[in-house]
């Protein structure tokens, strides 16, 4: 038994020689078994470099380069004032689009990214109906607007994709994570849950009304 004291008193010695007390300082060099790649050779930002004839670490954009996903900056501002309503929300004079982009068609397909992206993107603040009392709520944040109000209701579809894409509020850019048709997509699955909300009998197709037991 004695041996096994020993033997556990060397081992905290050990130890503790090797790793120290928790919380203690030092200067010198952590003990690393894997790196996991924290020493390398690299270049930091705005860092100095004798390789190039101008002493520069950072390079400038080769002339002519195009970012991936991308036109030149040039193709880029002529495709999207070619069609502003679609790509800004904005028709020729500068007004928001009402109703949706000639190029976006509205199909069950289109619904159904709607939802798909509704659900991944919003439905976590403004709820899975658009009421907001999304799932954020529950952990401090305030009030969210509901899809519900008037004033949501009555807003034109362009300035919707308006605060889709630059924010409003606390709510920041979502450009980054939903192309411009994700974004109309994501309005047009929003109008669909403000109309079951606020639907009447006579938005029931005919054909269905029978099924609703309404004359």
């Amino acid at each position: 038994m004695r041996y096994v004291y020993l033997t556990l008193f060397f081992v905290v010695v050990l130890a503790l020689s090797i790793l120290g007390f928790r919380g203690s300082l030092s200067t010198r060099s952590p003990l690393e078994v894997f790196d996991d790649m924290d020493h390398q050779d690299k270049y930091k930002a705005q860092a100095s470099s004798k390789f190039f004839a101008d002493g520069r670490a950072d390079r400038t954009r080769i002339p002519g380069t195009v970012a991936f996903g991308r036109r030149s900056d040039a193709a880029d501002a002529t495709f999207l004032k070619a069609d502003s309503a679609r790509f800004e929300g904005k028709d020729a004079k500068g007004a928001w689009v009402v109703g949706f982009p000639s190029a976006i068609t509205v199909d069950a397909k289109f619904m159904e990214r709607g939802q798909d992206r509704f659900t991944i993107y919003c439905a976590p603040c403004h709820g899975a109906i658009g009421d907001g009392n999304g799932i954020t709520k529950q952990y401090g944040m305030g009030a969210t607007p509901t899809f519900h109000d008037v004033r949501l209701r009555t807003m034109t579809e362009g300035e919707i994709f308006n605060t889709i894409t630059h924010g409003k509020g606390n709510m920041l850019s979502y450009a980054d994570k939903l192309p411009a048709d994700d974004r109309w997509a994501v309005i047009a699955y929003v109008r669909a849950l403000q109309r079951a909300a606020h639907s009447t009998a006579a938005d029931v197709p005919p054909g269905h009304k029978s099924e609703l037991g309404i004359k």
